[in-house]
């Protein structure tokens, strides 16, 4: 079978994924809301619009990656990837929102106070749960959606630093629409989305700015009993009144829509930054190429391994020539070598010898 290899996309291709990536957006966003009306009660009704919107961006952003670039493993590849530490990610993301939370509540508490309101019913306790899952599953799809397939092909169109500002800057706009929603509560988004962005560029992971949106929602919800962008619903066993001022507390808001939040999330990023360092050179650090002439290093071990252990052969000395040395004197033949030897004088003069003959 062959092997799929994923296709190689250029910035045109990339620009036209994105702007499908976020149509296909809204177009579940609106389903998911309607899709939830007339199958459960009302009050269930936000939770499973959360279900169903976290569910269709997954899957669907799923389908286009495999379809459109081949990937193998679409989420995973979207930043949900369950690697090895994927929960203390999670976890660490977690205790730096509740962090930013508390950060932003204690001047609150010393400056005016809050007047908590606790209820100890069962219920109350029930739809604490059902809160915290609806706060779970909100904050995801909104990491799927700003930081997983949309946000990969910005990259590779603009870049990491100017796909993080665009897309920082439209969640910011996207949540000023709400009801009493101000240049505050606009600049804390923007604070917010650029502190998520970089935790998911440091680890290429959504583990961590999920933990961190969820905490910072979550806590201020769910144990401080704080409004969440205007609502103040959301949790039924604790809620607070505070008495400081609007510009500490956000009004009717909540902290979303406070000063003193915008500077909470920029006191964030370097400690964000700093807390990464580890995962950053873990899964930032690049790829090295092989280069040079390739080597078989098994070939040469058995050749040297080969040449170590052979039995040593008997040293085969070459064959010397011996030729004669040049002379005028011709070389004596057979007959001469047999012939009796002539011990008088008249055999040392050639032309006696000659006479003889």
């Amino acid at each position: 079978m062959p092997e799929i290899k994923p296709k190689a996309v250029g910035p045109a291709g990339s620009l036209g994924r994105f702007l499908f990536a976020a149509l296909y957006f809204f177009l579940v966003r609106t389903l998911a809301r309607h899709g939830a009306e007339g199958l459960v009660p009302e009050d269930w009704r936000p939770l499973l619009e959360q279900a169903m919107f976290a569910f269709l961006l997954i899957f669907g952003f799923a389908g286009i990656g495999f379809s459109f670039d081949r990937q193998l493993y679409p989420i995973r590849q979207q930043g949900l990837d369950f690697r090895s530490g994927w929960l203390g990610e999670a976890g660490l993301g977690v205790a730096a929102g509740w962090a930013i939370a508390v950060v932003c509540v204690v001047p609150i508490v010393l400056s005016g106070g809050l007047v908590v309101h606790l209820s100890t019913s069962l219920v109350s306790f029930g739809w604490f749960f059902a809160d915290a899952a609806y706060f779970a599953l909100a904050t995801l799809s909104l990491q799927v959606a700003f930081r997983g397939y949309p946000l990969q092909n910005a990259i590779k169109v603009i870049g990491e630093l100017p796909a993080a500002l665009m897309l920082s800057v439209l969640y910011g706009i996207l949540h000023a629409r709400m009801p009493e929603a101000s240049r505050a509560s606009m600049a804390v988004n923007i604070a917010l989305a650029l502190l998520l962005t970089m935790a998911y560029l440091r680890t290429r992971a959504l583990w961590l700015p999920w933990g961190i949106q969820f905490g910072w929602v979550a806590s201020r919800a769910l144990l401080f009993g704080l409004p969440i962008n205007g609502n103040s619903s959301h949790s039924q066993v604790i809620q607070s009144d505070s008495l400081a001022s609007y510009r500490v507390t956000g009004g009717d808001f909540g902290l979303d829509g406070s000063w003193w939040a915008f500077a909470a999330m920029l006191l964030a990023m370097p400690f964000v930054y700093r807390a990464t360092r580890d995962l950053s050179f873990q899964y930032n650090a690049p790829v090295l190429e092989p280069g040079g002439i390739p080597i078989d290093l098994d070939a040469a071990a058995r050749r040297q391994h080969d040449a170590a252990t052979r039995p040593d052969a008997s040293e085969v000395k070459p064959l010397v020539q011996i030729l004669p040395v040049a002379s005028s004197v011709p070389l004596p033949i057979a007959s001469d070598i047999d012939a009796p030897r002539v011990t008088n004088a008249a055999s040392q003069d050639p032309n006696s010898v000659s006479e003889q003959a």
